[in-house]
């Protein structure tokens, strides 16, 4: 049997009500050359591997104690078939037959690396958690291709271009097998999707965020979750770029001021409910201490493997502002 042209791996932890969601999606994707969906699951104990099995796709499994986000991925890969390697968080929702194509199309030119797709809101989520999505970068309408400046690495740069340049976000991305065999994802504790794509900048190539290319993918906070991850994602800009985003408690109150005033905005012209507008003040405020807490502490635990690696490409645009 030949192999597929395309290889979707989704690494699934309870993800039944997710993937029964997805399968029928990437069922009904139209790619040449056929593809392939393989998981990796790590001792699910809701029927994921029933429903992944019935849907006929290729399976094995990992403990929980030995998961790790890059190492993965890196297993997929090794399990892969085609040509190209489509990574999906389970919880993120292709739109349109032709997703895989658009997303993998620009992965023809030898120069690019890899590729990953913008993330917009569900129509059932949130107003506070559309207008945390729509205020990052992970959402433009915009595509771009980046690469490292003629004659510079990474560490010739200032902090938040290095945060720009290596964004890059594993819920929904694309490479070619030849490139993963050959810049295999580091291994490390977070933001092992930014800290492959500064390998692949570092060994001079590009990456290309392909806006065209949707999935539907977010997360609803509160202020505890908020504030652990946004402490982990600050704490990984610190230690691996030198980036505080959070310097004082006096940036934590423009801070806040700054995301309410956004979230007033916002819930102003399109409209949120009553629980939206008493549950912004506790979201902002969880968010931009963990990012304060983060700035502080450090200890992400990434910086001693992923130097000169990047920021967590779900962190929000908007919450290094204000």
């Amino acid at each position: 049997m030949p192999a597929p042209r395309v290889s979707i791996l989704i690494p699934t932890y309870n993800g039944r009500a997710d993937l029964e969601r997805l399968l029928p999606v990437l069922a009904a994707q139209e790619v040449a050359g056929g593809l392939e969906i393989v998981a990796l699951d790590s001792e699910s104990r809701d029927g994921t591997l029933e429903v992944l099995k019935k849907a006929g796709v290729r399976t094995a499994s990992i403990a929980q104690k030995d998961f790790g986000h890059g190492l993965a991925r890196n297993r997929l890969g090794s399990m892969a078939r085609g040509e190209w390697l489509v990574f999906l968080s389970q919880d993120a929702l292709p739109v349109g037959r032709d997703f895989v194509e658009t997303l993998i199309a620009p992965l023809a030119d030898p120069d690019v690396a890899g590729v990953w797709a913008r993330n917009l809101p569900h129509p059932s989520d949130d107003a506070l958690t559309v207008r945390s999505l729509l205020a990052s970068i992970e959402s433009s309408p915009i595509s771009r291709q980046v690469r490292l400046p003629e004659g510079q690495c990474l560490a010739d740069l200032a902090p938040a271009e290095r945060v720009s340049l290596t964004r890059f976000n594993n819920v929904a991305s694309a490479m070619g097998r030849a490139t993963l065999q050959a810049q295999p994802f580091p291994e490390v504790p977070f933001g092992e999707d930014s800290a492959w794509a500064a390998r692949v900048l570092g060994a001079g190539r590009s990456l290309a965020y392909v806006a065209e290319a949707v999935v539907l993918h977010t997360h609803r906070y509160g202020p505890r979750s908020a504030f652990d991850r946004y402490r982990q994602d600050a704490a990984f800009l610190r230690d691996v770029h030198g980036l505080i985003v959070r310097p004082s408690l006096w940036s934590v109150l423009r801070g806040v001021a700054f995301e309410l005033r956004e979230d007033l905005r916002y819930l102003r012209s399109e409209g949120g409910s009553l629980g939206d507008w008493v549950r912004a003040p506790g979201l902002r405020l969880g968010q931009v201490l963990g990012q304060w807490r983060g700035s502080r502490a450090g200890g992400s635990g990434a910086a001693d493997e992923a130097a000169d690696g990047g920021a967590d490409a779900n962190a929000d645009e908007g919450a290094t502002q204000g």
